[in-house]
């Protein structure tokens, strides 16, 4: 039994040890630190918005792009149909953007859909040049400055750029709130400390930003992972690349309220690890040791999160099973360590979670008892990414669209705060 405890301590130390480091963070964030940038010229953009079955949500997203306070000429609309058999492609069209259908039964992912999209401006609408492009998913909103504020940073040299992401349902219940607080964290947590610092921050699914001529070095779109994000971010990288940070563009999106979805959504992303370390895992590893890139090591750690998180937990499970059942004069001291480990852990992510509702509080849609509830139901939601573990480790997760339905306008998020 004690040999249950030491390697519950050894764990406990090595997860410690590997993310001590965002103390400092912390500290950055606390203390406001961030890169404050002027826009050097006005570029042109080509959005792409991969999009299947989201007829209840694409006409939000693309009024709120209409409304952008930037030039209107600079801005060109892209959509893929991907699979539909709803009326995206015609609520799309209708609100001007330029709508391509694409059926592969084959090829499917929104990796896939990307690439898709990106052959047919390079082919169709070759005589347009863009100087960057921008991709969301089709239940985003943007905030009337949002492509404004990300050309200020990506005017000034940044290939890559990362917006601050919020969730538009946040109040809706503990599942939602505790995605809207894990995304609010990523963006000012550590990707505003990552970019404060020089190091590279990660991209994250949706609302960002990244230039023709990085695609063009990249030979094109070529990421098509359960999670292309972060194969993309990694490959960058790799590479020697840096993701920026603009925490003044906000995006709101759609997070999942039901536990089952959210839980094969998170398999989803720990599987979509698994395929790029079995695919990608000697440059990475190469990149991180051979040439000494934090960023990669950074980057993998917090991918790796809920993995470690998840061997902590079973192992506090092991022993408080194991002190229950066993006889030893030992067993009391088992349960007390495992309780307390527990104990810890729950304290550990209910300030975590509670620092970011009180640094992002203004900007959160949702009403202060309600913040409130949901920053003791946070330490939960992380737990709960262990549901999502055995799932992932059986291989049989697969990319399957997830439902949106809210529709709501800026409007209506304001009067929610």
């Amino acid at each position: 039994m004690k040999t249950l405890s030491y390697i519950n301590l050894i764990l406990a130390v090595v997860i410690g040890l590997c993310c001590c480091y965002q103390v400092i963070y912390l500290l950055l964030r606390l203390k406001g630190a961030g890169r404050q940038f002027q826009a050097s010229r006005l570029c042109r953009y080509a959005v792409l918005i991969a999009a299947r079955n989201e007829a209840a949500v694409i006409g939000q997203l693309i009024d709120s792009i209409k409304a952008q306070r930037y030039p209107a000429e600079l801005v060109d609309i892209y959509v893929v149909a991907d699979n539909c058999t709803d009326s995206t492609a015609a609520i799309a069209a209708e609100r001007g953007a330029t709508v391509w259908q694409r059926r592969s039964q084959l090829q499917v992912g929104k990796g896939y859909a990307l690439s898709f999209l990106l052959e047919k401006i390079a082919g169709e609408k070759a005589g347009e040049k863009y100087d960057g492009f921008f991709v969301f998913d089709a239940d985003n909103l943007l905030d009337p400055n949002y492509i404004a504020e990300m050309n200020k940073v990506f005017s000034n040299g940044c290939p890559v750029v990362t917006g601050y992401r919020n969730a538009k349902n946040f109040g809706d219940n503990w599942i939602s709130a505790g995605y809207g607080m894990y995304f609010l964290r990523e963006s000012e947590y550590l990707n505003r400390p990552r970019d404060f610092l020089g190091t590279s921050c990660g991209v994250s699914g949706t609302g960002f930003l990244f230039s023709a001529d990085l695609l063009e070095k990249l030979g094109g779109w070529h990421y098509f992972a359960l999670t292309e994000d972060l194969e993309f971010t990694l490959d960058l990288v790799c590479r020697g690349e840096k993701v920026a940070y603009c925490g003044s563009a906000v995006l709101y999106d759609e997070q999942p309220t039901g536990f089952k979805q959210s839980v094969f959504q998170r398999a989803r992303w720990m599987r979509g690890l698994m395929q790029i370390m079995g695919k990608n895992g000697r440059e990475l590893l190469r990149a991180m040791f051979g040439g000494g890139s934090f960023a990669c090591y950074d980057l993998l750690i917090n991918s790796l999160a809920a993995v470690l998180m998840g061997l902590g937990f079973v192992m506090n499970v092991i022993m408080f099973i194991v002190g229950i059942i066993s006889g030893d004069r030992l067993a009391g001291e088992v349960i007390g360590a495992a309780l307390l480990s527990f104990g810890g852990c729950y304290v550990g992510l209910y300030f975590t979670g509670l620092i970011t509702l009180l640094t992002e509080w203004k900007r959160i849609p949702c009403r202060a008892g309600r913040k409130l509830l949901f920053s003791f139901t946070f330490p939960f939601f992380m737990a709960s990414f262990m549901a999502a573990l055995p799932v992932a480790m059986a291989g049989t997760v697969e990319w399957k669209p997830i439902r949106h339905t809210v529709a709501v306008s800026l409007g209506d998020l304001d009067g929610r705060r």
